[in-house]
């Protein structure tokens, strides 16, 4: 089941991210494993114009993804942030139904493109953001602060 997050969801989600940029290999800095956000979820995307989505499984949360107006950039584009899953929502179809989800909430805040950071070893999941019409881009737009994210997407709306 997707849902917007809830306050008793934080400390799961921030296990979920971690747990899966460990098991990806992921360095520690420059990524979203060191944001302060992780622990705080449902208060960072309490913020105009974010939102952020979790699956939940028997009780237990398996994944999520966020929308939020893109950092350091002056222009009507939000970002797809932290958009991890464990192994077991993995090959399901779940991802396509997340973007889904996140995709629309974009929309409906009015923003004209979305744009997302990623690294290049992480296959699946930009094979997903090609299936949803996320074009490369030579280099990244605002200033996330994932200077370690190489991959930069860009989808219009």
């Amino acid at each position: 089941m997707i849902r917007e997050i809830k306050t008793e969801d934080d400390a799961q989600v921030a296990q979920v991210i971690r747990s899966v940029l460990e098991e990806m290999g992921v360095p520690k800095v420059g990524t979203a494993y060191e944001d302060k956000a992780l622990d705080m979820m449902t208060a960072t995307y309490a913020k105009s114009k974010s939102a952020y989505f979790v699956i939940e499984a028997e009780g237990k949360i398996i994944g999520g993804a966020g929308i939020a107006p893109l950092e350091n950039f002056d222009g009507n584009i939000c970002e797809l942030q932290k958009m991890y899953f464990l192994p077991e929502a993995r090959g399901k179809g779940i991802g396509a139904k997340m973007m889904e989800v996140c995709l629309q909430n974009a929309k409906s805040h009015g923003f004209e493109k979305c744009y997302l950071e990623t690294l290049p070893y992480m296959t699946d999941a930009t094979k997903l953001y090609a299936k949803f019409g996320f074009e490369n881009l030579d280099g990244p737009l605002g200033n996330t602060g994932h200077y370690s994210c190489n991959v930069w997407m860009l989808k219009t709306l």
